[in-house]
This record gives structure tokens, sequence and C-alpha cells, in this order.
């Protein structure tokens, strides 16, 4: 394990040349990296490494990626996962975003881009400002100080990708916003990786913010924050 100024990313693969290939090209972006090859490793280092994001390969022997990924999520642990395999099945991709992923990596890839990703998440995770007033659109409350969100005065634990998604849509209630856009200001890529990212998120965001959640569909564009009912 190194130890250097990003922070560590942990990366669970089995596979010994691309562990090294992604250690090599996370360590030149100024990251420590800690690997495992195993999803009971994988899990142990989560728990008490505390990573600034994990790159989870699916295809894990005895324990895979989205059992790993279910287990953090049920205890609690909403570190930035991205999902690398080698299946393209949108299914799958799908599966792996409902589970608590934030971003979705398919095999073979360039190790420049899932450097850039990897960075993406991070940045958007640790971006806090002291000047950031809390954001409100009906009984949603979301400070982007603290990165808490509640509804109604409760709780709501929300991943990285999903906490700067609701923030992107309530720091300007009303605005549509396509997906296209979203995609662009809230994951900093290009459309190319496919609409659907965006759709299963703010599905997401929906189920875990329940009746009171504030993001509306705006037919045959995108997405906007509205207070429900609001015209």
């Amino acid at each position: 394990m190194s130890d250097t100024s990003r922070g560590l990313v942990l990366v669970v693969e089995d596979e010994r040349a691309i562990s090294d290939l992604l250690r090599m090209y996370l360590a030149r972006e100024g990251f420590g990296v800690h690997v495992a090859t195993d999803g009971g490793s994988a899990l142990t280092a989560a728990r008490t490494m505390h990573p600034a994001a994990v790159i989870l390969d699916v295809g894990l022997p005895v324990m895979d990626g989205t059992q790993v990924c279910r287990q953090l999520r049920a205890e609690g642990n909403w570190v930035p996962i991205l999902f690398c395999t080698a299946r393209d099945d949108e299914v799958d991709r799908v599966l792996g975003l409902e589970l608590g992923a934030d971003d979705y990596i398919t095999k073979p890839f360039s190790p420049r881009e899932v450097v850039a990703r990897v960075k993406s998440v991070v940045r958007r995770a640790a971006l806090v400002s002291a000047d950031d007033s809390p954001l409100e659109v009906g009984a949603v409350v979301l400070d982007p100080v603290t990165r808490r969100v509640t509804v109604a005065g409760e709780a709501v634990s929300l991943t990285a990708t999903e906490f700067d998604l609701l923030a992107h849509l309530m720091g300007h209630p009303g605005r549509v916003y396509s997906r296209e856009q979203l995609l662009s200001e809230v994951w900093g890529y290009a459309a190319v990786v496919g609409t659907r990212t965006v759709d299963v998120h703010v599905a997401q965001v929906r189920g875990k913010l329940g009746d009171l959640n504030p993001i509306r569909t705006v037919r045959g564009v995108g997405y906007s924050a509205e207070a429900p009912g609001a015209p």
C-alpha cells in the first residue's frame, strides 16, 4: 500500500496484469493504491482503510463485486464505487448502479479514462465550500458543506453521485436539465456513456427520498427539482 496526497484507491481485481496497470496509472496521478483480489479482503480493506474510492471488479471469486457493493451499502458505507466488468450488457450496468455504484467501467478500458473517472468521483465526494448554504426544495434539505440530506427532518444516505445529482438539480429549482447536460455537468464526461445512467440514478434518489422527493420528469426533455405540488 502507498500513501499519497490524493488519497487511497482500493483496487479490487483478481487479474494481476490489470491491477498492476491501474496501480501504475493511479500512482502517477498521486493516488495511493491498495489491491485486494477477492471480495472478503475487499470488505476488510474498505472497512479499515477508508479509501477515497473503490474500483470494484464484478467477476471476483467466492464473493462477487455486486455482493461486496451490496454489503458495504447495507453497512452505511458510501465510499464512491466504480464497477469494472468485462460484461457490457445494459442489465448488468443498471443492476450495478441500482446497488449503489457511482460509475461503471467496461473492459477492455483505457487506464487514462479510469483515472479520469476516479478523479471525477473523488473530487465530487470531497467538494466542500464553507460559503455553500443549505438548499431546500419542499421537505428536502441538502447541506453542501456536511453533504447531509434530510427529508422532513429525517436523514437520508446517498452515494456521492446521487448527492451531486440532487444538489445540481436543487441548486437551480425549476430549471430543466437534459440528460446530456447532467452527464456533462455532474458526471463530468460526455454523453457517449449513455443517458440511461442518469435515469437509473434519478430513480435511486427518488426511491430514497420517497413521496416527498422534488425531482420532476419533463417528458422529452429531462429533469428538474420542484416542490411536490408545484405547478
